[in-house]
């Protein structure tokens, strides 16, 4: 279970589901009016963290530098979108809507929050335990029994109440018309932020003295990158046939029949034999024929070389900001801008 006092580590670290998987970083948590102890986390989620997913903080776990939650991935991300009102609370309908998608009991929830020893009141002290009067939960200020019943006024399920919202002496009435969950750090039922609450106490001032001071925020883009698959590329060797020329010289012998005619130069040679016979002579013929002989010889080696580049990228985003504007009288009593 969290404490208000790890609230800090929670905020903008990572949470993890129930496998160990990222789903975002905690970006508000919101405390139970009634008890004062975390209740909800607020998980940015999507490509650029634009999405918010609420999750219930109750049964997590801080693990080193991250929020481990008992919830899969999907559930967190498919939970329904709600939005928060202006003094930082969840609506009645909205909170409904989260407990039946985390299945959770919303009756004995709300049964639990309102036991005697569960409340701000129930030892005059508040979540801190600085001893602020307990009621302060209530505008009025009333202490003893009407403090701690408007603060129980304040609890309630959001139907008007019931007797204990009635029992709340005026200011627990304003109270009673919002959520029971407050966004940790956002206005108090005094109408100060938990931080003003503290400078307030430091100065010797009680919950209703605030020092009219307002605290103006903005939201910040913060973009990163996710890496991604895009494709393979892949080398693949393969056999094709093409058609070779090449020309090579033949040789052959060839016979030519040559007469001579007798003369004084060959007349021995050609009388030296039988005056009449029979005679052969055999010449042997020769051609050169091609003969094609193939041989495997290396001729190149190719390699897929992956190199990595950096394009500049520009994102857009929408962020909220805050404005501050203070009408303030003239010298005739009328209202100027400031």
């Amino acid at each position: 279970m969290i404490t208000r006092e790890q609230i800090p580590k929670v905020l903008d670290h990572p949470v993890h589901d129930s496998e160990g998987n990222k789903v975002g970083n905690a970006k508000h948590v919101f405390v139970d009016d009634a008890t004062g102890q975390p209740d909800w986390v607020s998980v940015q989620t999507g490509l650029l963290g634009t999405g918010e997913s609420f999750v219930p903080i109750q049964n997590a776990t801080m693990v080193d530098d991250h929020l481990e939650v008992p919830y899969p991935k999907d559930k967190i991300k498919d939970a329904p979108d709600v939005d928060v009102d202006a003094s930082g609370h969840l609506s009645r309908q909205e909170e409904e809507r989260l407990y039946q998608h985390y299945s959770l009991d919303w009756d004995a929830a709300w049964r639990d929050a309102n036991r005697p020893d569960k409340g701000w009141a129930a030892d005059g002290s508040d979540a801190d335990g600085t001893g602020a009067a307990a009621g302060a939960a209530g505008a009025a200020g009333a202490a003893g029994a009407a403090g701690a019943a408007g603060a129980a006024g304040a609890r309630g399920k959001q139907d008007g109440g019931g007797a204990a919202g009635a029992a709340g002496a005026g200011g627990t009435a304003g109270a009673a018309g919002t959520g029971r969950h407050a966004r940790a750090g956002d206005t108090t039922a005094a109408g100060m932020t938990a931080k003003e609450a503290g400078a307030a106490k430091a100065a010797g001032r009680g919950a209703g003295e605030s020092d009219m001071a307002m605290t103006r925020s903005e939201e910040h883009m913060h973009v990163g990158t996710e890496r991604h698959e895009v494709g393979h590329a892949r080398l693949r060797k393969y056999v094709v046939t093409e058609e070779e020329s090449q020309s090579v010289p033949l040789r052959h012998t060839e016979v030519r029949l040559e007469r001579e005619p007798i003369t004084e130069a060959n007349r021995e040679a050609a009388l030296s034999g039988a005056e009449i016979s029979e005679a052969e002579h055999d010449v042997t013929l020769y051609e050169e024929r091609p003969v094609v002989e193939t041989r495997a010889e290396p001729v190149e080696r190719v390699r897929l070389n992956v190199e990595e580049h950096v394009e500049e990228t520009t994102v857009t985003g929408q962020v909220r900001k805050e404005r501050i504007e203070a009408d303030i009288p003239d010298e005739k009593g009328r209202e100027r801008p400031a």
